[in-house]
């Protein structure tokens, strides 16, 4: 047909061109005296008989064009019907459509959380996809979609006139069927063989498929941008929902995508996008799709876009990315294509929860340690437009991290900053806004750190307005189980996916510092001492190495001199630790705790300092040594995956965990871990780890750890029904800080985690176990009581701290005993 249009809008012109010349009296070109028959001399002896002589040829003509086009068009389709017919595909792609479904991840809950695959793609039933969404790509599409045939021979009319009339091919005449033919079947070549298979294979379609069917496969086929793939994956890369829950302004902009998705792509375009948007909202309106109402409240609504960051409503990228590593692993490359589902231990709450709490805990070290300047300083342009262009570009490479984005800086004082944003937006920061960023705007401000127009700085919305801030350097993490299966309720890897992709807490080996502590206490209990057992906190050396000097640790207070085992650890003590691991013997601590927590051999050398925490752990291997603490005595596996299912919803895989005090294995007494988790407990309420007390429980037991010159800080604790670590360090290690310790690092991150996660989980004590004893209020193993094996003290001279007995003197005792001496008496 656009031949045919070209050919009639050519002789149209020359026609009417000769007929003005006709009767305006001017001269004819050759070619078109030729065309007519006739001569120069009659036109000027008879103008009026020769017009009229003219305008019988052009119907002539036009009466031969008419014919010779319907002899084409029957000569086209009886070519296709009788050649290009029988080439049609078989519509198997469609009546059983199986498109390439990525990889999908969810939660234990069933919250979406990744995709991986060639083509980001959701499949969604027509009856699930809002009313808006629908009518919005019909309204632009094919408003008579359900009118037609599968060929729309009034929108091709109406197409045709106006292409004749403006002069060239301004509007097109596909229809939803057909766009269905050419995305499934065809290519997007534009040739006419192309299109005429195109209409056959539509009328094809519509015979095999229900209209709703043919709706069906295109909104879940079409490519919008964004590697999406049908409308329910757009919603996610563009606006970070599920299809149900968009707006209809948001359903207008995404059915703009169809016809250019680079040209109407909101996140690059996001102009463009906005008028197309608008004049789909007005072709609902005048379809009677919407109402007034509905048309006005869209026309205003600001549209959130997402940029480059996280495309789902968890953040959960680690884990995915941990999912899809161990997939791929097992089914290579086939995860991308196969619409395998995976079914992940992760809560979506304790997840989101777990990641806020990371990021808070991050940007308040930040905060702490000052403002670093500008990440760079551009030119800005005079002009608007060209400033605008000047921002983009420097923006471009500078995602954003979250509710972190950048902006670059349009005019800067010690009392107001003007920031323009990736969308051309621009923000004004004053009062507390300013504050963390108030050193580089003082006159005074050397060139490293000074804000001035140009410069590229990070802002972020907060409750009370914009703010300068910062990408953080530092990192954390955050890890936690259930302590009676292994399975991995929350796991944040780090700051931002995006900025940094190292998984600190399965690939991050760091010493544990304090933390490790318990686990010699626990060997200790095993060998006879207790928590009533006298240590001494006093200044010790012990032997180097050959050519070595004399090792002699140090804490960072004074040494206190005598105290129970229970204060030692409540109080962090080094000197006590490592008087209780040479005590017990380097190499038992070494095999004790590697074979009862699951740490490796070659990660805890069998030396003096590993009491300290001089060795190597994961923040996922340490969760799982203290779910053994947590559950009584057995070894857990952490786990991340529950199910993995095929695209027909068959079980491929399930998780079949051993489970602590069922199938699991016991590695550890019951007692043991029963005084271990009430000396944690003291660690918790009244110690190193009391910060934990803004959550109103008495069931946490918990233990800090800083390593030398505070290269790491760390927190791990737990309740029965949760075990979670907390991490903070540089990945190239240095220190956080003179004045940084896990008590300031990672304990807030914990405490904020654990206060969401157990909020409404009533609280439970470990009951005591078969084989305790207390004796003056303190716990002992039956087989270690004073004067049956029980080692009353380490370090000290005598008796000193017990009573006769052998058991540690309290202050009363302390008086009574001075009232005895003073008389004479025992």
């Amino acid at each position: 047909m656009l031949f045919l249009i070209k050919f009639l809008k050519s002789n149209v012109n020359k026609r009417g061109a000769a007929i003005n010349n006709v009767i305006n009296g001017d001269d004819l070109d050759l070619s078109t005296s030729s065309l007519i028959s006739i001569s120069r001399r009659s036109i000027f002896r008879n103008p009026r008989k020769q017009a009229g002589t003219l305008l019988h040829g052009l119907l002539f003509t036009f009466g031969g064009l008419i014919l010779a086009g319907a002899v084409i068009c029957g000569l086209l389709v009886s070519y296709a019907l009788v050649v290009m017919q029988p080439q049609l595909p078989d519509l198997g792609a469609i009546t059983d459509y199986r498109p390439k479904v990525p990889l999908r991840i969810y939660t234990a809950d069933h919250v979406l959380i990744g995709e991986f695959g060639e083509e980001r793609r959701s499949l969604v039933k027509l009856q699930d996809i809002p009313a808006n969404m629908k009518n919005a790509v019909l309204a632009i599409e094919d408003a008579r979609f359900y009118q037609h045939g599968g060929i729309d021979l009034i929108g091709i009319a109406r197409a045709i006139v106006t292409d004749i009339m403006h002069g060239g091919a301004s509007q097109g005449a596909s229809t939803i069927t057909m766009q269905v033919a050419r995305n499934v079947f065809l290519s997007s070549e534009k040739t006419y063989s192309r299109k005429i298979y195109e209409i056959l294979l539509a009328y094809k379609i519509e015979s095999a498929l229900t209209k709703d069917q043919i709706l069906e496969v295109y909104m879940n086929q079409i490519f919008l941008g964004q590697r999406s793939f049908g409308f329910a994956a757009a919603a996610r890369a563009y606006f970070g929902k599920e299809l149900k829950d968009v707006t209809l302004a948001q359903a207008a902009m995404l059915a703009g995508l169809p016809k250019a998705p680079s040209a109407y792509n909101p996140v690059v375009n996001p102009k463009r996008a906005r008028i197309r948007q608008e004049y789909i909202l007005k072709r609902m309106l005048d379809l009677d799709f919407i109402s007034k109402p509905e048309y006005d409240q869209a026309m205003v609504e600001d549209i959130k876009v997402k940029t480059r960051g996280n495309t789902y409503s968890v953040h959960a990228e680690y884990a995915t990315e941990m999912v899809r590593q161990m997939l791929y692993a097992q089914y290579n490359d086939s995860i991308y294509t196969r619409g395998l589902s995976v079914t992940t231990t992760l809560d979506s709450a304790d997840q989101q929860a777990g990641y806020e709490a990371v990021r808070k805990g991050v940007m308040d070290y930040d905060r702490r340690h000052g403002y670093r300047g500008p990440e760079g300083l551009i030119e800005l342009p005079a002009s608007a437009s060209e400033r605008e262009d000047a921002v983009g570009d420097a923006l471009d490479g500078k995602p954003d991290n979250d509710d972190i984005v950048p902006g670059v800086v349009l005019s800067a004082s010690a009392k107001q900053v003007q920031v323009m944003l990736r969308n051309d937006a621009i923000v004004t920061i004053t009062g507390d806004g300013l504050r963390f960023a108030a050193a580089g705007l003082s006159s005074k401000a050397s060139k490293g750190i000074r804000i001035q127009p140009g410069s590229v700085i990070r802002v972020i919305q907060t409750p009370k307005g914009w703010q300068i801030t910062q990408l953080p350097s530092v990192e954390a993490t955050l890890v936690a189980l259930t302590p009676q299966t292994g399975a991995i309720k929350t796991l944040i890897g780090g700051f931002d996916f995006n900025q940094n992709k190292f998984n600190h807490v399965t690939q991050a080996w760091r010493q544990p510092g304090s933390t490790f502590k318990p686990f010699i206490y626990s060997a200790a209990l095993e060998k006879g001492f207790g928590p009533a057992s006298i240590i001494n906190d006093a200044p010790v050396s012990f032997p180097g190495g050959p050519g070595q000097p004399n090792w002699e640790p140090k804490d960072d207070d004074s040494p206190d001199g005598p105290m129970p085992l229970r204060t030692g650890l409540q109080r962090s003590k080094n000197l006590v630790t490592v008087r209780l691991m040479d005590a017990i013997g380097a190499k038992y601590a070494q095999d004790f705790v590697t074979s009862h927590f699951g740490f490796d051999l070659d990660k805890i050398p069998a030396y003096l300092p590993t009491a300290l925490g001089a060795g190597q752990t994961t923040p996922l291997q340490l969760a799982g040594a203290y779910a053994v603490l947590a559950n009584g005595g057995y070894r857990v596996n952490p786990y991340l995956i529950s199910e993995v299912v095929d695209a027909h919803g068959v079980a491929l895989s399930r998780a079949q965990p051993e489970i602590a005090g069922q199938n699991g294995t016991r590695v550890l007494d019951a007692r043991n871990s029963y005084i271990m988790t009430s000396l944690l407990q003291t660690v918790a309420q009244r110690g190193t780890g009391s910060g934990t007390n803004v959550l109103g429980r008495t069931d946490i037991a918990g233990k800090t750890g800083t390593t030398n010159d505070a290269f790491d800080g760390w927190f791990a604790g737990y309740q029965n029904s949760l075990v979670a670590v907390a991490w903070m360090g540089f990945d190239q290690p240095k220190t956080l800080g003179s004045r940084e310790f896990g008590a300031q690092l990672a304990l807030p991150i914990w405490v904020g985690y654990m206060g969401h996660a157990l909020r409404g989980v009533p609280q439970v004590q470990m009951a005591m176990p078969a084989g305790v004893t207390t004796i003056n209020g303190e716990l002992y193993f039956d087989n270690f009581t004073p004067g049956n094996g029980f080692i009353a003290s380490l370090g000290v001279g005598g008796n000193f701290g017990l009573n006769e007995d052998g058991t540690p003197a309290t202050p009363e005792d302390d008086e009574k005993n001075s009232i005895l001496k003073l008389f004479g008496g025992h």
